[in-house]
C-alpha cells in the first residue's frame, strides 16, 4: 500500500529508495521509473521525489541524502551545467546515478544543429491545454457524487440534482471540455454539505426533469443495484422529490436546467452557456 509523505511515495517494508531529480515537477522521471519498476511485481522501493532543483546546493543536500540512505539517483536535468554537476556529485560519493535526458539531449543537439533550450518544464508549457484538460478530467472525477465537497468552491461548475437525473455523465462531458465540475446529489432527509452555499451561485446548476422520465430511468436501474421497490420508484415520492430539489434552487438562486429528453450535447451546452453568460453579467 503507498503512502504519500511529503515529496517522498513510500511503499510498506520499502527497500533503499530511488530518488528523482528534476528542474520541473518529476513527472516525466517519475513515469518512466515507476514504468519500469513495474516490471519487478510487487517490488517494495520508495520514490523520493525532488522537484524544481535549480541551485548546486541543492544537488549537493540530495546526494547527501541519498549516499546516507544508500539510494540511487534518476534525474531529467536540462541545465547541462546542473546535469554535469550533479554526474560529479553521486559519483564522489559512489551512488549510482542515471541520465534519462542528457544522452540524447545530446544527440539531438549534434543532429539538429542548435543547443537545446534547457528550460525545465519546457514541453508543459507548451501542452499547457492538454494538462488543464486531464486536471479538469480528474477533478470531476474526484468530485463526482458529493466526494470532497470540502473542495466544491474550487470548482468551476457544480452541478445539483435528484438521483439518477443525470448529474455524473454530464459532470464528465463538461470536463472533457475543460470543465472542472463537480456534482452534489439530493436526497430526502439528508441536507446538502454546508460549503455548498460558499460556492459562487453563479457557478450553481439545479437539474430537474420530467417525473416521468425519472422514473423510467431508476426503474431500469432497480436490478443493478439490487435494490427492492419502494419510495426510489414511487410516482409521488419521486414528484416530491424532484418539488423539493427545485424548491431548494430557487431559494438559494441556483439556475435551474431541465434536461427531460435532451442528448447530453445539449445539455451540456445549455450549462456552459449559462454559466459563463451569469459570469459575464455580473463581473
Amino acid at each position: 500500500m503507498e503512502k504519500r509523505i511529503g515529496q517522498v511515495t513510500r511503499q510498506s517494508h520499502a527497500s533503499a529508495p530511488i530518488f528523482i531529480v528534476s528542474g520541473g515537477a518529476g513527472a516525466s522521471a517519475e513515469q518512466v521509473v515507476r514504468t519500469v519498476l513495474a516490471q519487478f511485481g510487487d517490488a517494495n522501493v520508495p520514490l523520493v521525489i525532488e522537484p524544481y532543483v535549480h541551485r548546486l546546493e541543492q544537488l549537493h543536500a540530495i546526494v547527501d541524502r541519498a549516499a546516507t540512505r544508500g539510494g540511487i539517483l534518476v534525474h531529467t536535468m536540462v541545465e547541462a551545467e546542473l546535469r554535469q554537476q550533479l554526474i560529479a556529485l553521486a559519483a564522489a560519493r559512489n551512488v549510482a546515478a542515471f541520465d534519462l535526458f542528457g544522452p540524447l539531449i545530446t544527440q539531438l543537439s549534434q543532429m539538429l544543429g542548435q543547443k537545446p533550450a534547457e528550460r525545465p518544464g519546457l514541453y508543459r508549457q507548451l501542452n499547457q491545454a492538454y494538462f488543464k484538460l486531464i486536471e479538469a478530467i480528474e477533478f470531476s472525477v474526484a468530485h463526482d457524487d458529493g466526494k470532497r465537497a470540502y473542495e466544491l468552491p474550487q470548482a468551476d461548475i457544480v452541478l445539483l440534482g435528484v438521483s439518477r437525473v443525470g448529474k455524473t455523465p454530464l459532470s464528465i462531458y463538461l470536463s472533457m471540455l475543460g470543465w472542472k465540475v463537480a456534482n452534489v446529489p439530493l436526497a430526502p432527509a439528508v441536507e446538502p454539505p454546508a460549503e455548498l452555499f460558499q460556492v459562487d451561485r453563479r457557478r450553481v446548476i439545479g437539474l430537474t426533469i420530467a417525473p416521468v422520465q425519472l422514473l423510467t430511468y431508476r426503474r431500469s436501474r432497480l436490478p443493478q443495484l439490487g435494490m427492492a421497490s419502494g419510495s426510489y420508484t414511487e410516482s409521488e415520492a419521486v414528484r416530491e422529490e424532484l418539488r423539493a430539489a427545485n424548491h431548494l434552487f430557487a431559494t438559494h438562486g441556483f439556475t435551474i436546467i431541465d434536461v427531460t429528453d435532451k442528448p447530453i450535447e445539449t445539455s451540456g451546452e445549455e450549462v456552459v452557456l449559462t454559466v459563463t453568460r451569469q459570469l459575464q453579467q455580473d463581473s
